[in-house]
């Protein structure tokens, strides 16, 4: 996959991503996130992006630059769990 198709892939899920929680948040109970937690998924999502556009742009080794998209969605998953629910308390 060629790293334009990578970058548009990326900013599609993250709309998904946050489309998925306004529409969670609309139509079930358990799931109930006040403006700063959209800011706070925001940022992480914006962050990671970066993070990616700056991996894609400068790492030229492919199996590099898998190991930094790995790392960077690890680090995101691991910070989104531990804003969620506390998995390092």
């Amino acid at each position: 996959m060629n790293s334009n198709k990578l970058r548009s892939s990326y900013w599609v899920i993250a709309a998904l991503l946050m489309l998925a929680a306004v529409l969670a948040n609309q139509f079930s109970d358990e799931f109930s996130w006040d403006k700063f937690d959209y800011l706070v998924f925001g940022i992480m999502l914006l962050g990671a992006g970066l993070a990616i556009e700056l991996v894609l742009q400068f790492a030229k080794k492919p199996l590099y630059r898998l190991g930094l998209l790995i790392a960077i969605a690890v680090v995101f998953l691991l910070v989104w769990a531990e804003l969620a629910v506390g998995i390092f308390h």
